[in-house]
């Protein structure tokens, strides 16, 4: 499978934290990388169930004409083996948006490197 392992876009700070949404740069951020991401022709797209993970997920989602898939598994504390479950049988190309420190964390564990995630970073990677 094709991991696109996504950290979710710029959100300001807030409380309480899963349901702090997009800032105004992250909606454009969010925007710019669906647009990009659509030519990768994902066949899913899963996110972590808070808010600014769902609106960055939604708007690459939209780009790819498919459906936004919400996985509990992908919320803040994921690891390397929840993202392998949630995207299991999800298809060939399957991108996952979640939260920082996991993404580093998890192209770690199955990489060997740390590309480091700033908002509305992403990360290519292959998983068998």
């Amino acid at each position: 499978m094709r991991l696109i392992l996504v950290r979710h876009a710029h959100s300001d700070p807030g409380d309480p934290d899963e349901l702090r949404p997009l800032s105004a740069r992250g909606r454009e951020e969010a925007r710019a990388l669906g647009e990009r991401l659509a030519v990768e022709r994902p066949d899913a797209v899963i996110s972590s169930p808070l808010l600014r993970a769902r609106e960055t997920a939604a708007a690459i989602a939209k780009a790819a004409g498919i459906e936004l898939r919400i996985d509990e598994r992908l919320a803040p504390g994921a690891d390397a083996n929840d993202v392998i479950a949630a995207t299991e049988g999800a298809g060939e190309t399957v991108v996952t948006v979640g939260h920082q420190p996991d993404c580093s964390e998890i192209v770690l564990a199955l990489a060997g490197t740390d590309p480091g995630f700033p908002p509305a970073g992403s990360y290519e990677l292959a998983v068998s």
